[in-house]
C-alpha cells in the first residue's frame, strides 16, 4: 500500500506535462498566443493553460 503514495504524485505528474508544449507547437508550424487565435488562425492545441497553439 505504500507504494501507492509514491505512484500518486508520479502520476500527477505526467498528467500534467501532457497539458500542452510549446515547443510541440512550433514544431507543428504553429504559434502560442494569450486567450484566442488571431483571426483567420486555427486553434490546433496548448501551449499552456492559458495560452492556445494556432495554426495559420
Amino acid at each position: 500500500m505504500k507504494i501507492l503514495f509514491l505512484l500518486f504524485p508520479l502520476i500527477l505528474l505526467l498528467v500534467q506535462g501532457a497539458a500542452g508544449n510549446p515547443l510541440l507547437c512550433k514544431r507543428r508550424g504553429g504559434y502560442c498566443t494569450l486567450g484566442i487565435c488571431r483571426h483567420g488562425a486555427t486553434p490546433v492545441g496548448r501551449c499552456t493553460p492559458y495560452r492556445v497553439c494556432c495554426l495559420g
